[in-house]
């Protein structure tokens, strides 16, 4: 029962909270003990779809907002207090998947992801201070944003989110929180589902370029997330998890 509870009496926070990864973490956390405020984009139905799950507040706050950084903040001080566990799984904003050379794009995308992941954490670290246990765990961009001919852009996206966790883990150890980062291989969320009905050859190359020779499923990445929330963590930070089936060493 104690591990089947392993996080009970722990509070979360988790973004990108209304399908596919975040959901999967969110009741993956859940399942474990934690009470979770679950926030999504204001037209996600964030409110209702978590009714009936014991544990879980949903809230919509919209995340491209300027001040989206500290409505989160304002949130979770007013409906958990304190804060042991941060899930930033935000999403990309793009008109297509990424190929090399989309460099206003790729800069534009990854300015984003790092100015909210940075602002999102520094407006809970003050009710993280007080925490027996603070994890921050950052998820990387699914190999679906990313065209075939884009794995530069895909590299250079994993060592931006390297880069930015590590900071993070620096700059939060002295209170004895830890934070890692989740690098995403092609998991099979609503998004990468229509990204791949319009793109078969994308799929079929993520799928060969798998050596599992699938792709992902958000549980795959929720069980990653579980073992960053929990103690079994606990001199882990600055680091980070491949979450892809492997590399597949077929030419």
């Amino acid at each position: 029962m104690a591990d089947a509870l392993r996080l009970f009496g722990l509070r979360a926070v988790v973004t990108g909270a209304g399908g596919g990864i975040g959901e999967a973490i969110v009741r993956t956390l859940v399942k474990h003990g934690a009470e979770v405020l679950a926030i999504d984009s204001t037209n996600s139905g964030i409110e209702t779809h978590f009714k009936g799950v014991r544990g879980v507040r949903g809230a919509p706050i919209d995340l491209n907002a300027v001040d989206a950084a500290t409505k989160v903040g304002e949130l979770a001080s007013s409906e958990l207090g304190v804060v042991d566990i941060v899930v930033c799984d935000l999403g990309a904003r793009s008109e297509g998947p990424i190929s090399d050379g989309d460099d206003e794009a790729l800069s534009s995308m990854l300015a984003r992801k790092n100015d909210l992941v940075e602002g999102i954490c520094r407006q809970l670290l003050p009710m993280m201070k007080s925490s027996p246990a603070g994890r921050i765990i950052v998820l990387g961009f699914n190999r679906s944003v990313f065209a075939k001919d884009g794995p530069d852009s895909y590299a250079k996206s994993e060592a931006a989110i390297a880069d930015l966790t590590s900071r993070l883990a620096a700059e939060v150890a002295e209170f004895g929180i830890n934070a890692n980062y989740i690098q995403l291989g092609a998991i099979m969320t609503p998004e990468s589902r229509r990204v791949f009905s319009n793109d078969k050859e994308l799929r079929d190359f993520c799928i060969q370029r798998s050596a599992a020779k699938r792709l992902g499923e958000p549980v795959d990445v929720a069980k990653v997330a579980l073992f960053l929330a929990t103690d079994d963590s606990v001199f882990v930070s600055g680091t980070g998890i491949v979450v892809d089936g492997g590399i597949s060493t077929e030419s």
